[in-house]
């Protein structure tokens, strides 16, 4: 379990995942991929590694965690220990070269993504089971600031396999 208290929700996605994706571009195309999630030794950050077997969607790392600006490690006493309120971000880097950070939270039931940027907003939500062996999303992106679009459609599943 994570020693930062409001990354202790993220837990519920440490695993191995198989995910089936859609995107309105692509109509009838479902792609298959693996998402693993775990975390960084000192649960201080969550990894999540992601691979997508259709080649028009990138490969990706993300790392989850609190990012606040000029924290240092606090085992030097170089700066003050974290009170757990500084906001969680996930920073995402893709084999296309694209880095984005972003927003995110999660609670029982909810695991939210988000960044706004004038003229590529993205969100997303993700709705976990009862059973937390499975998570049904949704991207959503906004180009003008005002109305959102439907995009990538993800079905997290929970695995024991692993590639």
């Amino acid at each position: 379990m994570s020693t930062e208290r409001s990354l202790e929700p993220f837990d519920r996605l440490s695993g191995v995942w198989t995910t089936d994706a859609t995107h309105p571009a692509m109509p009838g195309v479902v792609v298959r991929g693996t998402s693993v999630f775990e975390w960084l030794e000192g649960e201080h950050f969550l990894i999540l590694r992601a691979h997508s077997d259709h080649p028009d969607f990138p490969d990706f790392i993300s790392i989850i965690g609190h990012t606040e600006h000029g924290r240092a490690d606090v085992t030097t006493g170089m700066a003050p220990a974290s009170t757990g309120q500084s906001p969680i971000h996930m920073h995402y880097f893709d084999s296309r070269g694209v880095f984005r950070d972003y927003g995110a939270s999660m609670d029982a039931t909810t695991w939210r993504i988000w960044r706004e940027d004038p003229g590529f907003s993205q969100r997303f939500a993700g709705t976990l089971s009862d059973d937390g062996d499975s998570i049904d999303g949704r991207w959503q992106v906004c180009r003008d600031g005002v109305h959102w679009a439907d995009d990538v459609a993800i079905t997290y599943r929970r695995t024991t396999e692993h590639e």
